[in-house]
């Protein structure tokens, strides 16, 4: 007969439940140091084990060696029974009574980490650690269709980790961000306020909000500027829309359409996936307002057939004609000429990059993520900007 384990879970605070208890399959972490991000996680690789049979694993997955050591003996510390665990130090692997497996992984050579089914993971510092490691490491989730939880501190955004972050805020299916400050921690009780107002004070400032904030350093690459971004944010206005600009949505992107009112400010936002004659519905069903449609590639027979039947300006994106607006949406928020709500505006705006080629300055969003809310607040702009009657009205701030 099997051997009988009693398990209570250990006190949790209340942003480490709402981590460990999501539903979606791939939750993404971007945290304080020393919040108890390792720790919570710890129980929850734990109470995966549990629910396993014989041989099968789950996995605690770090950058280097040397962290995965750590974890590895944070969990045999956490078990008050010293010998409930069949401990391997070599191999960083525990055995639970019923057979399942804890192993602790480095993420240093990704060629390593490729064969075994694994039915659960935690990647811990993934800021860190080279994209091939996620590569390998949801290679092995796939026939378990295993969860994984992603843990760690933002580290800038030219890394893998800030654009799967981005994608979780983005609401992306299977997806949750969840984000946890020092000051969290320390409403919490976990950590003393004077300590991180002692290191506000020791830290340079893009430091302190990486490592105590989780706010990723500006790094040069936003047209925008994160800073006028949040100046910018307020709540969506109640007043009607005096023109909209519309991003048709190409492959697997999504329709966007914002409306702005005689202020400038948002006051209309719609973003999804649906088929071409649902999505010219919804064109058709705005009110009556000035609108500048995207016309580009697949998105010219649709922004045709409703320039038959409604007074639109279809937008041509061309490296020019997109360096132009794009130039013209940064100077309306660096100016506080527009405002928009938080959410996935803002999440977009921050995330949108600019580069120099050959050819001239491309703006888009990196690689994997969308810019569908951007481009249509950029031809919402644009109109707004350049409708008759339209240029003396700005945003009041």
């Amino acid at each position: 007969m099997a051997n009988k384990i009693t398990y209570t879970r250990p006190f949790l605070y209340n942003y480490q439940k709402k981590i460990l208890n999501s539903e979606a399959r791939f939750t993404v972490t971007e945290a304080s140091t020393k919040v108890g991000k390792t720790a919570s996680h710890i129980i929850w690789l734990f109470e995966q084990a549990l629910s396993l049979k014989a041989n099968q694993a789950v996995w605690w997955v770090a950058p280097v060696y040397a962290q995965a050591e750590i974890a590895f003996n944070r969990m045999r510390a956490q078990v008050n029974d010293r010998d409930f665990f069949k401990a391997n130090e070599t191999k960083l692997k525990l055995t639970l009574p019923g057979g399942s497996i804890i192993q602790f992984k480095s993420a240093e050579k990704p060629d390593n980490l490729y064969g075994d089914d694994v039915y659960a993971a935690v990647f811990d510092e993934f800021t860190r650690a080279r994209e091939e490691s996620w590569f390998a490491l949801r290679s092995t989730l796939t026939s378990t269709q295993g969860k994984c939880k992603f843990i760690g501190n933002v580290k800038g955004k030219k890394n893998w980790g800030y654009r799967i972050a981005q994608r979780a805020k983005q609401n992306e299916p299977n997806f949750e961000h969840f984000k946890i400050t020092a000051y969290d921690a320390a409403a919490e009780g976990l950590l003393p306020m004077e300590e991180i107002e002692q290191a506000k004070r020791d830290l340079p400032e893009s430091v302190f909000r990486e490592l105590y904030l989780a706010e990723p350093s500006e790094d040069g690459s936003n047209p925008f500027g994160i800073s006028y971004i949040h100046q910018c944010t307020y709540p969506i206005s109640s007043s009607p829309a005096v023109c909209y600009g519309v991003d048709l949505a190409k492959s697997s992107d999504y329709t966007a359409i914002i409306g702005l009112d005689k202020n400038g400010s948002v006051c209309h936002f719609e973003r999804f996936q649906k088929d071409w004659r649902s999505t010219t519905q919804e064109i058709l069903a705005l009110p009556n307002a000035q609108i500048a449609i995207d016309s580009t590639g697949v998105g010219d027979p649709i922004a045709e057939d409703i320039a038959r039947v409604r007074d639109v300006e279809l937008f041509k994106f061309t490296s020019i004609s997109k360096q132009q607006i794009m130039e013209g949406l940064a100077l309306a928020i660096q100016q506080r000429k527009i405002t928009f709500p938080e959410g996935m505006i803002t999440s977009e705006l921050e995330q949108f990059e600019f580069e120099y080629t050959r050819t001239g300055v491309r703006y888009s969003a990196p690689a994997g993520l969308h810019d569908d809310c951007v481009c249509a607040l950029a031809l919402a702009w644009h109109k707004f900007r350049t409708s008759a009657g339209m240029s003396g009205h700005y945003a009041i701030i």
